[in-house]
């Protein structure tokens, strides 16, 4: 970016509603010389400062990768429509929060890919900073584009634009991608040359590298690697928790976020088998962090930063084997030091008296559980393993404890849904409810509040329910319309998503390459930001698949056969694909649940990640 660029860029941002995601400079932030390192590296998130700053993935990686002397990453994140019009008015390019460096000069960009629907903003981002949005167009070996992410365990709707994606987990990966890159350079390699030697790194899948061949009914034929590419491409994960890089230091933000406060990572994986959950499939195998480990983290970062509020994150918080230890040792000092702490990602069938105590000593809002279905029919079809009187136990004890509020998480439109398990989300909600004013301890002079946060189900790969059709829309309206009707009382909230973005984000979840067309042209009629509602119009999708010759039914609201060979059957993530066929075949039957992996191995073939067993 030029001086007067620069000068002009000052100007503008005074005129911002919030100009603090856009200056850098925080508490935190790491500024090195760029005349005094091999490598930059531009660590993008397509979403606006707020969400991006909540987000521990990229914090883990800008750390890791700014402790080498010789690499300098800086963060970069979506501008709003107000600063994006401005931008693009007075030709400033996307640039590095640290540097104010347009990105186009760096030698690396990476996108996290957190959400279906920031594709579009991926490629917004990408011209903004004046480069091609398709790969092939980017010719030199500068910049390499990169994605990571779940997004990528099918990265197929996206594979024309970017370079490389990064299936798995990028802690030891994306340091060898750069000392690659770093020698690549040194021996002036052409792009093609260098994409040839990343993709025999694990963990790494180039796109470009891979052919797909397609059947006259549109499903594919076959994937086939080219130039020696592996097949299938094995994702990468740390099998050491306790060994592995974990930042002591992050950047405070000058604003407020949506998660505003230190965090420490837990464990990775989880040991149940909920058969919508991507994420409980692909983090497998479960792995965890000695406690010891995480209170030097936790105290250590809350030292450097000042934060006083610290979670403890993980799919599944109270799974992890070491809470009571951890949080007898930790509590003390945060007591000391004023600093609270969050227990997000709670199991109703492991809540105990013992836990609310700690619970109560940090934290003082409404607890969160997920039945994720209303009736026990649903609840055993997706495996949740857990019973109504489990759920209302589980209430029991926080309307005991003094609770009064309390937030139940739902899904609709899951396989094999009726009507009746619909009604049967409001009937357990009022069940609460009325548990509520049974118990004679109750809090005196309060009302109990029982929310219900209703998601669309999407179907997604590496999932025993990636076979299954979505819902059509108008099922889903007319599911959402007998949800509302049913409520009868006042103390029962129903908050439900926006039935036409699930349906899109089923197409792109499970889409094929020719949906790289689609995204380019919903991208080119204005779409961006599309995780937000006031920027997602479904129009432009219907459009953009009529120009292309597709139907969001063939993607969305069809079944797969077992045999079909889906867009992402060349990419390995441990669980295999003969697993998912036998967990779909046991939710078929209905009755038949699979307990979670430290009751009974399921077989799902993570373990051979790792040379054995999970730990």
């Amino acid at each position: 970016m030029t001086q007067e660029q620069r000068l002009k860029l000052e100007e503008i941002l005074m005129r911002m509603q919030k100009p603090g995601r856009y200056v850098g400079g925080e508490q935190g932030a790491v500024i090195k010389d760029a005349n005094r390192v091999a490598m930059r590296f531009a660590m993008c998130f397509p979403d606006l400062y707020e969400v991006a700053m909540s987000h521990l993935g990229i914090k883990i990686l800008y750390g890791l990768l700014n402790e080498r002397e010789d690499v300098w990453c800086e963060r970069v994140f979506a501008p709003d429509t107000d600063l994006e019009a401005e931008m693009r008015a007075n030709n400033i390019p996307l640039y590095g929060l640290e540097s104010m460096d347009s990105i186009a000069d760096f030698d690396m960009i990476g996108f996290s890919l957190q959400y279906e629907m920031c594709y579009t903003t991926m490629l917004n981002m990408l011209d903004l900073a004046g480069l091609p949005v398709r790969a092939a167009d980017r010719k030199g070996l500068t910049p390499i584009v990169v994605a990571g992410g779940p997004c990528v365990c099918n990265a197929e709707p996206i594979a024309d634009f970017v370079d490389i994606c990064l299936p798995g987990e990028g802690e030891e990966v994306l340091p060898e991608l750069c000392d690659l890159y770093l020698q690549a350079r040194s021996e002036g390699c052409s792009k093609e040359e260098f994409l040839r030697r990343a993709a025999q790194i694990k963990g790494v899948y180039v796109p470009s590298l891979y052919q797909v061949e397609y059947l006259e009914d549109g499903r594919i034929k076959e994937v086939v690697a080219l130039q020696g590419a592996p097949m299938p491409v094995k994702k990468r994960i740390v099998e050491d928790l306790d060994k592995v890089y974990y930042p002591h230091d992050i950047v405070v933000p000058f604003l407020d976020i949506v998660h505003n406060r230190a965090a420490i990572e837990v464990m990775r994986g989880c040991i149940r088998g909920c058969r919508f959950c991507q994420a409980g499939y692909l983090y497998r195998p479960n792995r965890e962090k000695s406690w010891r480990t995480l209170a030097q983290d936790a105290m250590s970062l809350c030292d450097k930063t000042g934060y006083e509020d610290l979670g403890l994150l993980s799919l599944s918080t109270s799974d992890y084997r070491e809470l009571e230890p951890l949080l007898e040792n930790l509590l003390p000092w945060t007591e000391k030091n004023y600093v609270g702490v969050s227990l997000p990602s709670l199991r109703i069938d492991n809540f105990s008296p013992k836990l609310l105590d700690y619970i109560k000593k940090v934290r003082k809002s409404g607890l969160t559980f997920a039945p994720e279905a209303g009736t026990q029919r649903m609840r055993d079809i997706i495996n949740k393993n857990i019973t109504e009187e489990e759920v209302l136990n589980t209430c029991r004890t926080a309307f005991e404890g003094g609770y009064t509020s309390v937030k139940l998480y739902f899904m609709m439109g899951l396989p094999g849904e009726t009507m009746e398990d619909v009604a049967g989300i409001v009937h357990l909600a009022q069940k609460v409810v009325d548990l509520f004013y049974s118990i004679p301890d109750r809090p005196k002079g309060k009302g109990v509040s029982v929310t219900c946060s209703v998601a669309c189900f999407v179907p997604k790969p590496f999932t025993p329910f990636q076979f299954e059709p979505q819902d059509t829309r108008e099922s889903l309206q007319e599911k959402q319309k007998c949800l509302l009707d049913t409520v009868k009382s006042r103390k029962i909230n129903i908050n439900y998503h926006d039935a036409p973005v699930s349906r899109w984000e089923a197409v792109l979840a499970r889409g094929d390459r020719r949906l790289c067309a689609v995204l380019e042209s919903v991208w080119k009629q204005g779409g961006n930001l599309e995780g937000w509602n006031e920027h997602f119009d479904a129009a432009r999708y219907e459009k953009a698949m009529e120009e292309n010759g597709l139907t969001a039914a063939f993607y969305a609201n069809r079944r797969r056969e077992y045999d079909e060979v889906m867009p992402w059957d060349h990419m390995d993530y441990g669980v295999t694909k003969e697993f998912l066929v036998r967990e779909h075949r046991r939710a078929l039957q209905e009755e038949k649940t699979t307990p979670n992996c430290r009751e009974k191995c399921a077989g799902c073939g993570a373990n051979k990640l790792m040379g054995g067993g999970c730990r």
